[in-house]
């Protein structure tokens, strides 16, 4: 037996369970990983808490929990290619991450990736790389971020933001993002000049930034959208991954998932890491049997970095 946390009805972190769960084996075309980390993100509270949202995926119950992982290749299956026992690897499969072993179909099923993991990284940076850095990534590449940009990024000091925030440095921009004061030295930190979220924000961005902003990405919520559009920013250049009916309401685009981001764009994520050029925090590990207690600080939505899970 394996241990794999399952959710048997919809609902918040009440419904996770870690159970049991026979063994699973890689299978012709196969191979398993046993599982070192598990990186969390905002979605995963959210597919389970929502049926139609899980929808979305084809998710429906009993499920799994969590996308994002790293770990150890341990079983490789007659007929399948690129991967062989021992290598460290990370990567995603859907509502399938927390749990022991997870297998991975070659080629890859639907919303299923694996990467070899390059030297210096370790699971736990590793495991956060699929959607939180895939996402930060294509989000800046839908707004076209350019050197002499000034980009608004709203929820900066999360998962995304603090690649987003990172990546949009590194390319020369300059950087405002929200969040909450107590992140301010954090986000100042990694390259970004801070301001408060709420009402006012429009004012407080024209502050700091007299000569306009140019880009926006949403992280959460539509404040960052609306502020954005209210400053004179094109709708062409504003992104959200937060509120998909932002892009019906209000014109903008809806272009940063992780699936814009390519292997070859993850692997260029994944050495700007290892060269220390791009610092991904962990703002905090818990154990596989303490996930709801990891899912409701994700929930809380003032984290600083990553949330990562350890079987």
């Amino acid at each position: 037996m394996s241990r794999a946390v399952i959710y048997e009805k919809f609902g918040g972190p009440e419904v996770l369970e870690v159970q049991d769960v026979p063994e699973p084996h890689a299978g012709p075309g196969e191979v398993r990983v046993r599982v070192a980390a598990v990186g969390l993100n905002p979605m995963d509270p959210a597919i389970a808490a929502s049926p139609e949202l899980a929808a979305r995926f084809n998710i429906t119950v009993p499920s799994g929990f969590a996308y994002d992982f790293a770990g150890a290749v341990d079983e490789v299956g007659d007929g399948a290619s690129g991967f062989a026992i021992g290598e460290r690897v990370y990567g995603g499969v859907m509502e399938r991450a927390a749990a022991d072993f997870i297998v991975v179909k070659t080629p890859f099923g639907p919303w299923e990736a694996l990467f070899h993991t390059p030297e210096g990284l370790s699971d736990e940076v590793a495991s956060t790389m699929a959607i939180a850095g895939g996402t930060a990534s294509a989000a800046l590449a839908a707004i076209e971020l350019r050197p002499e940009d000034t980009v608004l990024i709203g929820g900066a000091a999360g998962g995304v933001g603090v690649f987003a925030v990172q990546l949009a440095k590194l390319a020369g921009a300059t950087v405002i993002g929200t969040a909450s004061q107590g992140t301010f030295p954090f986000l100042r930190k990694l390259g970004a000049e801070p301001v408060t979220y709420g009402v006012g924000l429009a004012d407080r961005v024209r502050a700091l930034a007299p000569g306009g902003i140019t880009a926006a990405i949403d992280l959460f919520g539509t404040e960052t959208v609306e502020t954005a559009l209210a400053l004179g920013v094109a709708p062409e250049r504003i992104d959200t991954i937060a509120d998909f009916a932002a892009v019906e309401k209000f014109g903008v685009k809806a272009e940063g998932n992780a699936a814009g981001a390519s292997a070859e764009t993850l692997a260029e994520l994944a050495g700007l890491i290892a060269d220390g050029a791009l610092e991904i925090p962990i703002a905090r590990v818990y154990p596989l049997d303490q996930v709801r207690d990891a899912y409701r600080e994700l929930e809380h939505g003032h984290t600083r970095g990553k949330i990562v899970l350890t079987p």
